[in-house]
């Protein structure tokens, strides 16, 4: 019997899911590890549920930076790739390599003025020293999730990224099994998650690089590779500083959460994990997307660039609309499982959550369309515009709306329904961007 996908109008569709769904689901395995974290956290107290959240997001944005840095060298892998240049591919992943070193080792001095941010929020003082316990261990170990990007971004580029999830699913087994022995065997709470998601990057950075050398060599610093540095720099800055400016907009978001109620901020923390969770598998899509229009610009197919964004983004919106299905059909048990045995009113946190489950449902779709929309550009070169948009979208509509709903005494569904607007407009422009074709100019420069 023929699967599926053998029907021929649907074989493009096989070649697509070949590439995308590995990025998917290790996108999956990060949202679950994260969410077993959180599930472990709730069960050891609410106040260690209550930190990691903010302390996340906080640590989240250089992460989010640096990492986009060091992951744009993929995007010069798969145009070299595409083009049929080993050399290129090599001397790419090189230059990431040397990108690695330096963003992990710029983390280190960014501790003292996270801790800053801490201690001019409105938390309590107990939440704050959990959440600097958080910050500062992930921050320390930031190094080794550069060198596991640089290597994910290799493979990715290549088109090989079954060994990306590979490794990525045994790195979260490990922090999973790691997380009851530092959380409750050692009493670290919110610092025990930490360590042992430090540890799963460790692990994971020694594995991907080591395959990558076994292929490539030692890494010598040849003037292509040199060059190339400053290239990734050129693209991957833009494309880095877009998703700062949206963890930015969202750290702002989950801080003034934090001024609500405890059952409020519960709920809050908990809906965004599950937010995380259906968003996770769609930056898959995204990167997906990102990398089949590298390759087929760097073989100069601009037909198959186009055949590329628009069926990952028929595959994305398929998927999101899923999973927002099954989500919505079970909620009720997997609330069960976040409702910590301490919080003062679990019937107020069950009502809020379901209300905020459903105004994330009804984004979800657009979420999906207008990232696959920015990995199509940022795989075309087009990262200042991608940086440019999500920037306006983020600081002049969603933070705005967020503080005067907060200011003028509104709810946390109103918070929420800012977010709605918000995601609807970021899709409306990456969409006619794409459509008018306003990359191509960027297209042929990225790797000339």
């Amino acid at each position: 019997m023929r699967s599926f996908f053998d029907i021929p109008r649907l074989r493009p569709y096989r070649e697509i899911l070949k590439v995308v769904w590995p990025l998917a689901l290790g996108m999956v395995n990060n949202a679950l590890m994260q969410s077993v974290d959180r599930a472990f956290l709730a069960r050891h107290s609410t106040a260690a549920l209550e930190a990691v959240l903010p302390a996340g997001v906080l640590a989240g944005i250089p992460l989010c930076f640096f990492l986009g840095v060091v992951g744009y060298s993929g995007t010069f892998v798969a145009r070299y790739f595409g083009a049929g240049d080993r050399d290129g591919c090599r001397d790419s992943y090189r230059a990431g390599l040397r990108l690695a070193w330096i963003c992990g080792l710029m983390a280190l001095p960014l501790l003292p003025l996270g801790n800053l941010v801490f201690d001019g929020s409105a938390h309590a003082a107990s939440i704050i020293a959990l959440e600097k316990q958080y910050f500062g261990i992930v921050m320390g170990g930031m190094l080794f999730s550069c060198l596991q990007m640089v290597g994910c971004a290799y493979f990715t580029g290549l088109g090989r990224t079954r060994i990306v999830f590979w490794v990525n699913f045994a790195g979260n087994l490990l922090n999973v099994a790691l997380d009851p022995l530092f959380i409750f065997t050692f009493n670290l709470g919110t610092a025990g998650a930490a360590v042992a998601t430090v540890i799963s990057l460790a692990l994971q950075a020694v594995v991907l690089l080591g395959l990558a050398r076994r292929e490539l060599g030692a890494c010598p610093a040849t003037p292509a590779v040199r060059r190339l540095v400053g290239r990734i720099l050129r693209y991957g800055i833009p494309s880095a500083a877009s998703e700062i400016t949206n963890m930015i907009s969202f750290a702002a978001f989950v801080f003034i959460t934090g001024r609500f109620s405890e059952v409020e901020f519960a709920a809050s923390n908990v809906s965004l994990t599950f937010n995380y969770l259906l968003y996770a598998p769609l930056l898959g899509f995204a990167l997906g997307a990102q990398t089949l229009v590298g390759q087929a610009l760097g073989a100069k197919n601009e037909s198959a660039a186009w055949a590329a964004q628009r069926r990952t983004l028929a595959l994305a919106i398929a998927f999101s609309m899923l999973v927002t299905a099954l989500l919505m059909t079970f909620h009720g048990p997997i609330l069960d499982i976040y409702t910590s045995p301490d919080l003062s009113d679990p019937a107020a946190f069950r009502a809020l959550s379901v209300k905020l489950l459903i105004l994330m449902s009804s984004w979800v779709v657009f979420d999906a369309a207008g990232s696959v929309l920015c990995g199509a550009l940022k795989g075309a070169g087009d990262t200042v515009f991608v940086f440019l948009w999500e920037g306006g979208c983020s600081f002049f509509l969603w933070t705005p709306l967020v503080i005067a709903i907060y200011l003028s005494g509104g709810s946390m569904v109103a918070l929420w329904s800012a977010t709605v607007v918000n995601v609807i407009v970021f899709f409306l422009g990456a969409g006619i961007r794409w459509w008018r074709g306003g990359w191509r100019r960027h297209a042929q420069d990225l790797t000339a």
